[in-house]
């Protein structure tokens, strides 16, 4: 049975959701708190995370954030923003902080569980090295399984950074425009947020973002992403791929 764990402080909102999952064959826990939801994550293992943005002392947001940038085990658990935030620059917002889904009420029961059970598949793929990899500085990229390791910890990608980063590595070297990519990443975002994107990125691999040397800005046109060889950006050679058999 999977289990998610719910955090509003609208109890009646938070009861109603509870009471769905429940029916939907899901182990669903409610709190009302962001606090009350860090002591549950401590003590109990979730498959995903449904959350409010707006809540006193810590609102939606900053909890994300909290959690994406934990040490602890739970810091990869795959987390669904539910709000009455509808504009496009709160769900950038939002995926920019660590999100990996969004869904704005009023809501349709349909579509949450539709959702959740998409983002819960997706985190489910097996987290071990087989098929195409990409390394470029400290880090390794799994095409296969869309795991990016950094020595040898685990680095969590929100869907829209995952499939940032697989469009880049998959046409190492050869640049794309803002465009492009806003348009892979799938709802409609301006330059602004892509360059947001990219610099997010660059500190998750360890590129400097004032002298980035693995996602290279190209000039007049976007970015793209090379291998650094010897600790020197080497824009002649692709990125170096390895198969896993």
């Amino acid at each position: 049975m999977q289990s998610v764990l719910v955090i509003d402080d609208d109890i009646r909102l938070l009861t109603l959701v509870v009471d769905l999952l429940k029916r939907e064959n899901f182990e669903a826990i409610g709190v009302d708190s962001t606090e009350a939801g860090f002591d549950s994550l401590s003590s109990k293992s979730f498959d995903a995370i449904i959350i409010d943005w707006m809540m006193p002392i810590e609102n939606g947001i900053d909890f994300i954030k909290r959690l994406r940038s934990s040490e602890v085990g739970f810091r990869n658990v795959p987390a669904m923003m539910l709000t009455a935030l509808s504009d496009i620059d709160d769900k950038v917002i939002g995926f920019e902080s660590g999100f990996d889904d969004y869904l704005t009420k009023p809501f349709d029961p349909k579509e949450l569980l539709v959702r959740l059970q998409a983002m819960i598949r997706r985190s489910s793929i097996p987290q071990h090295n087989s098929g195409e990899v990409l390394k470029f500085g400290e880090c390794e990229f799994n095409l296969e399984t869309g795991v990016l390791t950094k020595g040898s910890q685990t680095v969590h990608l929100s869907d829209s950074e995952d499939t940032l980063l697989r469009t880049l590595c998959k046409r190492p070297n050869q640049p794309f425009t803002r465009e492009e990519l806003a348009r892979k990443i799938g709802f409609m975002v301006s330059d602004r947020t892509i360059d947001v994107q990219i610099t997010r990125m660059r500190k998750k691999i360890g590129d400097d973002p004032k002298n980035p040397r693995i996602i290279r800005t190209v000039r007049h046109v976007g970015y793209a992403i090379t291998a650094e060889v010897g600790g020197i950006s080497n824009d002649e050679s692709p990125c170096i791929v390895k198969t896993n058999i």
